[in-house]
């Protein structure tokens, strides 16, 4: 057995002055800091809404420019979440092997490497993009650390509702970054995600409600219901697919994206109300199926973004 495999749970452990860590896996363990398939999500919001803004096809350089600044602000925010949960971390077996619990990375690392990518991509937006949409990427990335790391996230159960707005804020940067100013489609787009980031966090929280209950955060799923939570979410859901359908009669978008929005809003809808159905009916384990909605919920705002890339030239 390895020492990571044999340490007792909840406990961090941290390299030795003298101890190997090859570089390469340190590297890596560098790169695991910045959550990077989080981060694919963020991107994938951010570059439609910039050809939206646009209206076609944006500057390929902007849209690089962007890409990596918001890059380099998400990563800076995952790796300082990471630093602070550390302790909770070794808690979950979700969360147990990442690089500050296992001991490939110290703390005082990732710390440093996290406030590093704070400040750079704050200066890249800055100095690259504009200032408005630095301001905007600092913002989230205060948000996510102070507001959703170091206040909600272990004191309420709305915490993933309110701390979500951070990751609502690439779509605000997106249009930003193109036309710097806002817009109210830029506003609606912003909502959706608000609105979407609950019913997609917490079918996967129902599915580890263990971890979370034994690192004592208290997610909706560990303090309410199966059936209370699929309430939620069918609640959150309606309001989501609601707001997604503002942008055509307010003239931003045209029939390939209410189509789209429409097909991929019902079939979520679909999904949510599946959920409580079995909910209300006792399921669980394997037979709640709720991380059917969490995968759906992925590819349904992959397709919503794209249709809001696209529509520009269908009009």
């Amino acid at each position: 057995m390895t020492a990571v495999e044999s340490r007792p749970a909840g406990v961090v452990l941290t390299p030795s002055p003298g101890g190997h860590r090859p570089f390469g896996a340190r590297v890596k363990a560098f790169v695991a800091l910045t959550k990077p398939r989080i981060i694919e999500l963020l991107l994938i919001t951010t570059v439609p809404v910039m050809f939206l803004a646009e209206q076609g096809v944006p500057d390929l350089w902007l849209v690089l420019a962007t890409c990596f600044g918001g890059y380099l602000s998400a990563g800076g925010a995952n790796a300082l979440n990471m630093y602070i949960d550390r302790d909770i971390d070794a808690l979950m077996d979700r969360t147990s092997q990442r690089p500050l619990v296992t001991g490939v990375l110290t703390p005082r690392e990732g710390l440093v490497f996290g406030l590093t990518l704070a400040v750079v991509s704050t200066l890249w937006f800055g100095l690259l993009v504009n200032w408005l949409s630095a301001a905007l990427s600092l913002g989230a990335l205060l948000f996510y650390v102070v507001v959703y790391t170091m206040i909600l996230k272990r004191r309420t159960a709305q915490n993933i509702v309110w701390g979500g707005i951070a990751g609502c804020l690439p779509v605000l940067i997106g249009w930003s970054a193109v036309t710097n100013s806002m817009s109210w489609a830029a506003v609606i787009l912003f909502l959706v995600i608000f609105f979407w980031t609950p019913p997609h966090y917490w079918p996967l929280s129902m599915k580890v409600k263990d971890d979370y209950a034994r690192a004592g955060v208290p997610m909706l799923p560990v303090l309410a219901s199966n059936k209370v939570v699929a309430k939620q979410i069918v609640l959150y859901s309606w309001v989501m697919v609601a707001v997604s359908l503002l942008l055509t009669p307010l003239g931003y978008t045209g029939w390939f994206y209410t189509a789209v929005a429409l097909l991929t809003g019902g079939w979520w809808l679909w999904e949510a109300h599946a959920l409580l159905n079995r909910a209300k009916n006792g399921a669980t384990g394997a037979k709640l199926k709720e991380m059917r909605l969490f995968h759906w919920s992925i590819t349904y705002v992959s397709l919503l973004f794209v249709a809001v890339a696209v529509d520009p030239f269908l009009r």
